[in-house]
């Protein structure tokens, strides 16, 4: 969700600060789990996004060879994906061996029915119980907590009820890690120490249009005055403090008079960096009361010294040498890699596409910060490769989906901002990371032995996001949803023009439809039962016959209706419409926030070019293993039941995979 403004993230992201503060802490350090020497050893490398058509594309172009020598000794396939195919869903499909009926993840947002506010579907956070005043101080008798809203066991948590050995690697959708003694570093899902999903400070002289809350970042003005540029970096909310006021650093930047270089001073550490130089991580700590701060990690990028000065701070990380916030199981394990690594990027999904997407990074910039990412990730790669020799080891990379979405507009001709000249020189960019993950791949290769079954996926594939559709404004124009005052149509967000005594269905999230239902929804009008039924189906139909005026063509490839499709006992909680759009096309970014805009249809002119959160069927993930799969069209939740048929697990009553073998 990366089209959210600072307000909204606050009412929407996990309140960090407040778990902080309230004495939240790591579980205690446990012993590794799971020592049994396991006759049959596998891998699975986790690309996130890869797409079964480029991968097709490529390996008969000659540029994957090690997927090709993959596909030689097993199989390759295109692998069913999640409905809808959003990334915390189909990991979620994966992880459980369910689909959302079973494990409650619908989509990056849910909502709460009776005040119509959109939520986090994947995890939040609850504070301290009890707490006692003082002046304006607030002292936590016990301590808050972050949780897990993801139903249902994890695989790697049944491999350790059998004592056979897992590292799961930067899983999405795990965040927390969920209780376990198996190694697992959480993925997808893992906030800044702000509570964000990702929160950049970007420091200027240049007046810009741009309002200091944009989606994913704060944009700071500042002075240069005698060379020099004092300025404040914003941390974790303090709840110690009865109003919960922001903290800060104070920290200052020395212009060099004659060379493009400048000194930073933030606490105890001096550094100087040259234009266009990135710093390594730096430790901060946000004082919270004498005997209570927050650590955090951050990198400099110094963009520009002069004429205007140009600074970017990364989104202040967990430092995974001390985590403030859980993100490792056992706790010792982010300590471990910290140790031997150094800092490295703990947030979900760390690649800033938000800096891209407003312009404080150009294209290279992004991919240059990136890398930093990649690096990092093969560095550890390396590392568990190495040390891997009985039992499951899952590895994850997101630079593969991040990069499609940003660099999709350079290898779509047809998108609105296809650029020639910008596309001969980053057109490659997707192919580039293919490329590079089938040199990890030819790594993974030599490691294996005759007991090894290898396995690379992906969670969904890509297409071009060409056209954004509001459907919010599609359901007022055909009366299913109704505003207090119809001219302020689109000048406000998270419904807060709408009149729900007259409203029946309302959106939010990516591809998420719910009936106002009465009994349920806090001003519901729609009745349980047939009434509730008949105005379900009538809404998928008609979502299914919608065309673009421009083009003609259909967006809606496929309405799902929930209860058609999922099975579990979290099938009451999940919309009653699935959207599942066509091939360029998408819910607009105003959908997930409740905004209706006037216009039913509109050109996408964001980098965000490519994406996933379509009709399943149009974007599937890729299956490659070193064995037949005797599954004609295998999907997520097949492989989970695939992992405990390796190990000889019998999969629990809830699992609704099989083996692909």
């Amino acid at each position: 969700m990366n089209k959210l403004n600072r307000r909204e993230f606050i009412k929407l992201s996990l309140t960090a600060g407040s778990f902080l503060a309230l004495g939240g802490s790591s579980a205690p350090i446990i012993k590794a789990s799971g020592k049994k020497e396991t006759p049959e050893k596998l891998i699975i490398l986790g690309l996130d996004g890869m797409d079964p058509h480029l991968v097709d594309v490529l390996m008969n172009q000659g540029k994957l060879p090690n997927f090709r020598r993959l596909q030689s000794l097993g199989d390759f396939r295109p692998l069913r994906t999640s409905t809808p195919p959003q990334s915390p869903v189909a990991w979620s499909n994966f992880i459980t061996g369910m689909n959302p009926g079973g494990h409650g993840i619908f989509d990056f947002l849910h909502r709460d029915p009776e005040r119509y506010i959109p939520l986090f579907s994947a995890a939040a956070s609850e504070a301290a119980k009890s707490a006692i005043k003082i002046g304006n101080l607030v002292l936590p008798l016990s301590g808050g907590k972050i949780k897990n809203l993801r139903k249902g066991r994890a695989f790697w948590q049944i491999l350790e009820d059998h004592d056979i050995p897992a590292t799961i690697f930067k899983m999405p959708s795990n965040y927390p890690p969920v209780p376990t003694k198996q190694q697992t570093l959480s993925g997808m899902g893992t906030t800044d120490i702000l509570g964000n999903p990702g929160l950049f400070n970007y420091y200027t002289t240049e007046f810009l249009e741009l309002k200091e809350d944009i989606g994913g970042g704060r944009i700071h003005e500042v002075y240069a005055i005698g060379n020099k540029v004092e300025a404040t970096l914003p941390g974790p909310r303090n709840s110690f403090k009865k109003d919960r006021p922001e903290s800060w650093l104070d920290f200052t930047v020395y212009l060099d008079p004659v060379n493009p270089l400048a000194k930073i001073v933030i606490q105890d550490e001096e550094f100087i960096l040259k234009e266009g130089e990135w710093s390594d991580w730096k430790s901060v700590r946000f004082p919270m009361i004498p005997t209570q701060s927050v650590p955090g990690i951050c990198r400099f990028y110094l963009k520009q010294v002069r004429p205007e000065f140009k600074l970017y701070i990364s989104p202040i990380n967990i430092d995974p040498s001390a985590p403030a916030l859980p993100i490792s199981t056992p706790p010792a394990y982010a300590e471990e890699l910290a140790k031997k690594f150094g800092g490295f990027y703990t947030q979900g999904l760390p690649a800033d596409t938000k800096a891209l997407d407003h312009g404080v990074f150009d294209d290279g910039e992004f991919l240059e910060q990136d890398n930093f990412v990649l690096q990092e990730r093969m560095d550890i790669f390396d590392h568990e490769l190495s040390r891997f020799e009985s039992g499951l080891l899952f590895y994850y990379v997101s630079s593969t989906d991040q990069r499609q979405h940003m660099f999709w507009r350079y290898i779509d001709q047809e998108h609105p901002l296809y650029d020639p000249k910008l596309a001969s020189i980053y057109g490659k960019t997707i192919e580039s990371i293919y490329i590079e993950m089938d040199r990890m791949l030819a790594k993974t290769m030599d490691k294996m032995d005759k007991n090894t079954i290898l396995m690379v996926m992906s969670d969904h594939g890509f297409t071009p996001f060409r056209r954004s559709f509001h459907l919010n404004s599609w359901l007022k124009e055909n009366g299913y949803l109704n505003l207090i005052n119809a001219w302020k149509q689109g000048e406000e967000d998270l419904f807060m023009n709408t009149d729900w005594s007259r409203t029946k269905a309302y959106a939010y999230g990516i591809n998420s439809l719910f009936i106002n239902q009465a009994g349920r929804e806090g001003e519901g009008v729609v009745r349980p039962g047939a009434e509730k039924e008949a105005l379900v189906r009538e809404i998928a139909q008609k979502l299914e016959q919608v065309k673009d005026p421009q083009t003609g063509e259909r967006i809606v490839s496929r309405a799902f209706v929930a209860k058609d499709i999922y099975r579990g006992r979290y099938v009451e909680e999940a919309p009653e419409i699935i959207v599942g759009y066509n091939r360029g096309y998408r819910a607009s970014w105003s959908t997930p926030l409740g905004r209706i805009p006037k216009n039913l249809v509109e050109d996408n002119k964001e980098k965000w070019s490519g994406d996933h959160c379509m009709d399943p069927n149009v974007i599937p993930g890729i299956l490659l293993v070193n064995r037949k799969s005797k599954v004609e069209h295998p999907a997520l939740y097949d492989l989970t039941a695939t992992i405990l048929d390796v190990f000889n697990i019998e999969k629990p009553e809830e699992m609704i995979g099989k083996s692909i073998f």
